[in-house]
């Protein structure tokens, strides 16, 4: 290995490392999961150089295996793992008071998102109060420009960090048109939109800032409309806004 000045430094790779980080990097894109075979071929490795990893994994509860199929998933360690973390944690804690006080008011689920590496994270989650309703789970992760929440956070992100995520998952002919609906967001202070994946949905997505005001996490809610609906559309935007409001007031330690 040779460092920025040319000058040769030692490997200092670990391979049952390296194996390790293969297989959950792999398996973390699998949504069907795969077998000992089918991860051994993926990592460009035989099968008996990673039996005792994958054992170690399942061991320590970073991998699942289904019964008796042999399928290899990944666990929630490291969402779990993730949520430990102070600042993380310290968000979460802040954000759910609010939340409750949201879902309860308008009948309808909320949920906490982030930005993470290309993708939409949701860390935070309070079911509907009403029978029914639309739950996303904790630990689900969304495309950033396919989702309302991802638009939201990119909207507000500073262009030199906007941009990479842009140019990857935009086609060029698109980025104009794409730019130009992130500068809309940014000017209403908040994105609504049909959910491109779950018909009868409206995503409203609004910003919570941190206590320098960038904006860290997206509060939204699914918006169902049926009948059986407490509050129309135009009263769940103000609840929401203002649950907003109170989550980033909560950051900046006001009122407690």
């Amino acid at each position: 290995m040779v460092d920025e000045g040319g000058i040769e430094s030692p490997n200092y790779g670990v391979p049952a490392l390296d194996k390790a980080l293969d297989i959950l990097e792999l398996l973390a894109g699998s949504k069907e999961g795969m077998t000992l075979g089918e991860i051994a071929a993926a990592v460009d490795r035989s099968v008996n150089q990673i039996y005792r990893t994958l054992v170690t994994l399942e061991r320590r509860g970073y991998l699942f295996r289904a019964r008796p199929s042999g399928l290899y998933f990944l666990s929630l360690m490291l969402f779990e793992i993730a949520h430990r973390q102070e600042p993380m944690r310290g968000l979460i804690d802040m954000a759910l008071p609010a939340m409750r006080s949201l879902s309860e008011a308008i009948g309808q689920s909320s949920n906490l998102s982030i930005h993470d590496a290309g993708r939409v994270v949701v860390i935070a989650q309070i079911d509907s109060p009403s029978p029914f309703g639309f739950r996303v789970r904790a630990g689900a992760t969304f495309p950033l420009f396919e989702s309302a929440t991802g638009r939201m956070l990119m909207a507000f992100e500073p262009e030199a960090s906007a941009r990479p995520w842009l140019d990857l998952s935009i086609p060029e002919a698109e980025r104009a048109t794409m730019l130009g609906r992130l500068a809309l967001i940014r000017e209403q202070g908040f994105e609504e939109d049909p959910d491109s994946l779950q018909p009868g949905i409206t995503d409203l997505a609004f910003p919570i800032r941190s206590r320098d005001g960038r904006v860290v996490a997206a509060l939204t809610v699914p918006y169902v409309a049926t009948s059986y609906s407490r509050r129309p559309i135009g009263e769940v935007r103000e609840a929401a806004q203002t649950a907003a409001a109170a989550i980033h007031a909560a950051i900046r330690g006001e009122g407690t």
